[in-house]
């Protein structure tokens, strides 16, 4: 390794598999690789927890080995570059490995927040170089490790990961390995504020054999190119890491099949059984799944948020995100039968795009929505149709009716069916708007008329949201929705597991039965009566990890006709086929799943087949068929549900429901949620929803007798935007929430302080149900930001004598370093203080502590407080809401994003500002680097004073001047050499070394900055020491102006006399 880190490696041995042994710190040999994978793993693990331990001693120092990468002097830690920590323990800077093999960690212990890394494996050209992901763990979303194939983050993008990756319980959750094929390897590593983890451990080795022939081959060098080596796979094992096992059990031969040795390696079962094996009856009472060999396989197919339709025997596949779209295909088509892919070559059409709905009517499929990632990642309202027979593209441009708009959305799912009143129409279902935020209503496109539509629903009052996943069932006809992303009630936001169904002929919502496991970016098909979940985003922590993964394989089945859910196994392949962002479609009755996420871009086919309700001869067995099947019995066969008729519905055996609690009914705030779902509760005495089974002296039990409130749907409108198209409605900017406009000031048990109205309760609350109690008062947690409300709440709390109430205030931790007020304004510890100690570690979420001297203390959110204090805004009957700010969308800078508080983000990366309360969707696959909601950094390299400051910025490096006093400036560069744009719209980078010649004694650092950085004010002695600041500066790199004088001497700035302003004299004024 070069001077940017320490070299984690001895000396390099020759192993028998053309690997490297790998030497860890301190001299001892961590051969871990060399072992079998499970063997693999425990090394790793001793390694962690020893290394741990070393790290975990006492501090000062008291030998070198304390110090993870650093030495141990005078009792402290001199750490080596690119590792800070009072125990060098964190990496923070850049590093290079030029060792064949090696490894690369954050640290021994959990990495610390706000970390940016980065790592340059140097091999030689076109060699292949491999990385094995032992140990990965990260914030899910927020934390990524990026990895590029080349020498800067300005070559292809191969990979990005985040969240739990690592090897399970279960035997086919294989170790990920990620390959480059450029000679380099470039991986950059940043982390943000909220929650850390125990981060990575990652071994590289080039010209080595895939995961080592995952134990079921030899590695072997290739006779044609020497420098190369190939597994030769064990007999009945095949693939490039001998990792795919074929023929189990010789596929029961003769019986049941033979195997296909000199063609694909595969079972070819006879007409009366099926499965990878060959061991299944045709048809059979039991499922199963297969990964079909796809051809041609091509990288370049690979995509996620993309959309798939059935039409014949093809799945059409259109759109879709990717890292490099320079070669991307806007439409392929996939041959179901023959199992080949078909890419072809269109002339014109819409630009590529992700997010997007896809709906299928005879030969056109519609295209709305998406975002375009080429066009600054806008949000578009086109509405695209593709001609299937004649492969071309056109535009729909509708004509609106009715007093809505037509919304651009992306995240949303949209169908096509046949009304009642024989109307064929469009339904868009929910989405994110870049304006007017999460939407929760309708969209309709009427074909025939080319019109647009926003209808009245009826029902359940419903929250939309964006990655949700949705079926059409034509027995029903009805449209089944399914999880999402959405923005919650008190400002926030997250994952649901809500389950809605919508009429379409009465424009009718109902809430189902929730699944329990919440997600996005997930799938759903329709089989047999039942709708089948598969996979999806579940991450859903915010302060601490739960350990939900980012990519899942869940499979979850929800029984339409009896509003169950049951959870199926898990596939049973030969390596894990975890992933969100993918799309399925239903064809002969299987289901199959196509690309998607889950660190890489995948370009595989999944394929399960479902049980056959024929097989089931029984009556019995084959009414209690399933789970993740339906079948109903038909005088003396058993047939599936979609084959019967409307009256199935009626015959279908459910188990029967049980009583369900008043806690299970809290959660509906209105009557008419309250009502319209099958959960079984009523809406009592006009303000609670409650068990059926509950007494209650008032009582409603049917939606169509609810009398809607404003704040009903008010508090569904997350935008502004929204808020303000509805007349009943005003925008708090405070609250950043929508509410009803009050009949009066306050109202009854509310105080009027201020600007603002304050109710305080009692009542013993966790911080989110107290949040929620607000709520319901068209209020939230209170923002107590002046003096006379801390006044006013002192003074209340002091009243009560009966009781202790130490309430809750709207007080949370932001990040690690940021508390805030749920009015997003910041804390400043002044008007109402932090009590000794505090804020402790322990808790997210603050209260107020009557005490001798009161004030905040901190808690776990989750845990218990004696009372909370509510807050709403004093609004008249006939103020106005106040104008909307511009949406985070349409600013185009850092500072005019930033400068109203945590509304908005800004993406340095990718140049965008983005709704905080929508960054997770607005960056699904990582695509920023890194953002700011506060302190703006230069959007430049060339804005960069110092070579420390740019190389913080993983893509700059940095010219030094020939005087080598540390002038220079920051470019964009790789290892090799500064880089510049090329081309306008694929933004290619390409190497110019005249941008710092090395001929004109310009010197290019891109691992570690120069010895000498005295910022152009004096040369060095001993290489780093600044000999004499001159120019009037000072500091140990004549960073500062001397005393009494002024400006930036960083980078050969000048410091200036400070001139102070004479003391006005008496009689100057009349001299003047």
């Amino acid at each position: 390794m070069e001077p940017g880190g320490q070299a984690r490696t001895g000396a390099p041995q020759p192993a028998a598999t053309g690997l490297w042994r790998a030497r860890a710190a301190g001299g001892g040999g961590a051969s871990c690789w060399l072992l079998d994978g499970n063997s693999r793993l425990l090394c790793y693990g001793f390694l962690y927890l020893a290394l741990y331990a070393q790290v975990s001693q006492s501090k000062p120092c008291e030998r070198t080995s304390s110090c993870f990468s650093g030495r141990c002097v005078n009792s402290t830690c001199l750490c080596d570059p690119g590792w800070v920590g009072d125990q060098c323990q964190h990496c923070q800077g850049r590093f290079k490995l030029t060792e064949p093999s090696g490894y690369l960690t954050d640290g021994p212990i959990n990495y610390k927040y706000k970390t940016k890394c980065t790592w340059l494996i140097e091999g030689y050209p076109n060699a292949v170089l491999r990385l094995r992901f032992n140990h990965f763990a990260t914030e899910c979303s927020w934390d990524h490790m990026y990895v590029y194939d080349g020498d800067s983050i300005y070559a292809p993008l191969i990979a990005v990961l985040s969240g739990l990756i690592v090897p399970e319980v279960r035997g086919n959750e294989t170790v990920p390995e990620v390959v480059t094929t450029s000679g380099y390897a470039l991986l950059h590593f940043f982390s943000d504020a909220a929650y850390n983890l125990t981060g990575f451990n990652i071994f590289y080795s080039i010209n080595s054999c895939p995961n080592n022939c995952s134990g079921h081959g030899k590695c072997t060098t290739s006779i044609s190119v020497p420098s190369q080596v190939y597994c030769e796979c064990d007999k009945y094992w095949k693939g490039e890491a001998c990792d795919i096992p074929y023929c189990k059990a010789n596929c029961g031969s003769p019986d049941h099949g033979y195997c296909d040795l000199t063609g694909e390696k595969l079972c070819v079962c006879n007409d009366s059984w099926q499965g990878p094996d060959c061991s299944l009856n045709v048809p059979s009472t039991e499922s199963y799944w297969i990964l079909p060999n796809v051809k041609p396989f091509s990288p370049s197919v690979g995509r996620a948020s993309h959309k798939a339709v059935l039409h014949g025997k093809f799945m059409w596949v259109i759109g879709g995100y990717t890292f490099n779209y320079s070669s991307f295909q806007m439409v392929l088509n996939y041959n179901l039968e023959s199992s080949i892919w078909n890419v072809g070559t269109l002339s014109r059409g819409p630009l590529q795009r992700y997010g997007h709905s896809l709906a299928l009517y005879q030969e056109n499929i519609f295209m709305y929505g998406g975002r375009i990632e080429t066009n600054y990642g806008n949000v578009t309202d086109e509405l695209w149709v593709f001609n299937i027979h004649s492969q071309s593209w056109s535009t729909k441009t509708p004509t609106v009716l009715g007093h809505g708009q037509q919304c651009a959305v992306e995240g949303h799912s949209a169908h096509i069916m046949e009304l009642d009143s024989r109307d064929v129409v469009m339904i868009i279902i929910f989405g994110y708007s870049a304006v007017y935020g999460y939407t929760s209503s309708i969209q309709e496109y009427h074909i025939s008329s080319n019109t647009w539509l926003v209808p009245e629903t009826k029902g359940a009052i419903v929250q939309g949201g964006y990655g949700h996943t949705s079926v059409y069932d034509e027995i029903t006809r009805s449209i089944y929705v399914h999880g999402g992303y959405k923005a919650l009630p008190g400002n926030k936001y997250g994952l649901v597991d809500d389950l809605y169904k919508y009429e379409v002929n009465t424009k009718t919502w109902t809430i189902l039965k929730e699944s329990g496991f919440a997600r996005y970016l997930h799938s759903a098909v329709l089989i047999n009566g039942a709708m089948l979940i598969f996979g999806g985003n579940t991450h859903n922590d915010t302060s601490l990890s739960n350990g939900a993964k980012c990519f899942s394989a869940d499979f979850l089945a929800y029984d339409i006709a009896c509003d169950e859910w049951k959870t199926l196994p898990k596939p049973n392949l030969h390596r894990d086929v975890n992933r969100f962002g993918h799309s399925a479609v239903v064809i002969n009755g299987s289901m199959y799943i196509f690309g998607g996420f889950s660190s890489v871009l995948l370009n595989d086919i999944l394929v399960y087949k479902p049980p056959n309700c024929k097989a089931f001869r029984d009556e019995e067995l084959c009414k209690n068929a399933g789970p993740g099947i339906k079948c109903v019995w038909n005088k003396n066969h058993c047939e599936s549900w979609e084959s019967g008729n409307t009256n199935n519905i009626l015959r279908a055996k459910c188990h029967p429901k049980t009583a369900i609690s008043d806690d299970r009914c809290y959660r509906y705030a209105d009557c008419a949620s309250c009502t319209a779902n099958t959960n079984g509760c009523q809406w009592c005495d006009d303000k609670k929803c409650i068990s059926a089974n509950s007494n209650c002296s008032m009582s409603v039990r049917n939606y169509t007798k609810c009398h809607v409130r404003s704040e009903q749907i008010c508090n569904k409108l997350t935008s502004c935007k929204s808020c303000s198209l509805n007349l009943n409605c005003q925008w708090d900017q405070r609250q950043q929430e929508c509410q009803a406009l009050p009949a009066h000031l306050c109202g009854e048990g509310w105080s009027h302080i201020g600007d603002a109205c304050l109710r305080i309760n009692s009542s013993r609350e966790s911080y989110d149900n107290a949040k929620l109690y607000c709520y319901n008062l068209s209020g939230n947690l209170a923002s107590l930001t002046t003096s006379k409300e801390v006044e006013f709440v002192l003074d209340e709390i002091q009243k009560y004598t009966q009781q202790k109430v130490s309430p809750w205030v709207g007080l949370r931790k932001i990040n690690i370093s940021y508390w805030g007020w749920e009015d997003m304004s910041p804390f400043t510890n002044t008007t109402l203080q932090w009590l000794p100690g505090e804020p402790n570690d322990s808790g997210f979420c603050a209260y107020l502590e009557r005490a001798a001297v009161a004030g905040l203390k901190a808690n776990p959110c989750t845990s218990m407080a004696d009372g909370l204090v509510c807050e709403k805004p004093v609004v008249s009957p006939n103020q106005n809401a106040r104008p909307c700010k511009k949406p985070c969308s349409l600013r185009t800078s850092c500072s005019n994003c930033t400068s109203n508080g945590m509304e908005c983000m800004w993406c340095s990366s990718t140049k965008r500002c983005v709704d905080s309360n929508a960054y997770i969707i607005s960056f699904p696959y990582g695509q920023c680097l890194e953002w700011q909601t506060a302190t703006c950094s230069p959007q430049n390299c060339s804005g960069l004073r110092t070579c420390g400051q740019c190389l913080e910025q993983p893509g700059c490096g940095w010219c030094n001047d020939p005087s080598n006093t540390g002038r220079g400036y920051c470019v964009e560069g790789s290892s090799r050499g500064p880089v510049k744009l090329v081309g306008i719209h694929n933004n290619e980078m390409v190497l110019d070394t005249s941008l710092c010649p090395k001929e004109k004694n310009y010197e290019w650092s891109f691992i570690q900055c120069p010895d000498c950085q005295c910022n152009g004010h004096s040369t060095c002695i001993n290489n780093n020491v600044c000999e004499q600041c001159k120019n009037l500066t000072t500091g140990k790199q004549c960073q500062d102006c001397m005393p009494g004088y002024y400006g930036d001497p960083t980078n050969g700035g000048q410091c200036t006399v400070r001139i102070t302003p004479r003391p006005q004299q008496r009689g100057d004024e009349a001299q003047v």
